[in-house]
């Protein structure tokens, strides 16, 4: 497997553009999600998402991955599952940069996790950078309390906060699998059970999209494949926690693409936590590596 580098520059860059496209399909998942809601959205985003996938899969001669391999693809991507249909569904109640600042919990839950999970050791740095950042989004959620947003808003914040947990362990079983598996396998494996998992729902649940969401869901079906495939190849070449601190650049992203796309507006306050989340991610970046987790990477 890819070993682990000094200075994982190029890495933490990738993942960066991973988050970038991942956040415009956050975009166009929204748009879709308040016009069919979040289960169809992610319903037929999936099943697309398995067709493109299962291309380069088999073209590419993929072997098939043993007995462990595949429970470690399930337990990822179902915690995966769970935890984008509840964002989707509580994005539709709140705007984009406070639903994405909500998810901000995931990081640092991920970053506790990496010890007992991944036997990585925390360096100072690392602590720094997902405090720094966490502050900004502290920052951002002071600027947002005097606006209000009924129940509505607050069932879908706490949908988010609920899919941020799931998000975490998802976060940390990334990094198990990027170390035994590539890349393709680990997309082809994430929409497979997707689609297994949202297709359970699907004799009570299940609706045929209108024509006009159609070139939407392809849309944000490719943008998952390709972010899938950059943050899956980032995992297997630097440190969970190394990595972690990027998601936080998602927020930069929603408060842009909400504003274009939805109008929404962004406060003075909002741009000061930004500053700290992008601070925070310079200090990850530059800190230097840990001795190496006590996992598949070492063997």
């Amino acid at each position: 497997m890819p070993a682990l580098s000094s200075r994982p520059v190029v890495p933490f860059v990738v993942a960066c553009l991973g988050i970038a496209i991942f956040s415009a399909m956050d975009a166009v998942m929204k748009q879709v999600s308040i016009g069919i809601g979040a289960y169809n959205a992610m319903l037929w985003r999936s099943l697309v998402g398995l067709a493109m996938s299962i291309i380069p899969f088999f073209a590419l001669r993929q072997k098939w991955p043993d007995r462990h391999r595949i429970l470690l693809h399930i337990k990822r991507s179902g915690a995966a599952g769970i935890s984008v249909f509840l964002f989707f569904w509580g994005l539709v109640r709140v705007p984009m940069a406070e639903g994405i600042a909500l998810t901000f919990l995931s990081p640092i839950i991920a970053l506790l996790l990496a010890v007992p999970m991944l036997g990585e050791t925390i360096r100072r740095s690392a602590i720094l950078a997902c405090a720094l950042a966490f502050a900004g989004v502290i920052v951002i959620v002071i600027g947002k309390t005097g606006e209000g947003g009924g129940p509505q808003a607050f069932h879908g914040a706490l949908a988010i906060m609920l899919a941020s947990l799931f998000y975490a362990y998802n976060l940390v079983l990334l990094r198990r699998s990027a170390l035994v598996a590539n890349a393709i396998e680990i997309t082809f494996f994430t929409n497979l059970v997707f689609s297994c998992l949202f297709l359970l729902a699907a004799p009570v649940a299940a609706i045929a999209p209108p024509l006009h969401y159609i070139p939407l869901i392809c849309l944000a079906a490719g943008l998952a494949m390709i972010s899938s495939l950059l943050i899956a190849w980032a995992y297997a070449r630097a440190e969970a926690q190394r990595l972690l601190p990027v998601e936080f650049t998602a927020f930069l992203w929603a408060a842009i693409l909400g504003a274009i796309v939805f109008g929404e507006k962004v406060l003075p306050l909002t741009m000061l936590g930004a500053a700290m989340i992008i601070g925070g991610c310079t200090i990850a970046m530059r800190g230097k590596a840990a001795p190496g987790p006590a996992t598949e990477a070492a063997a």
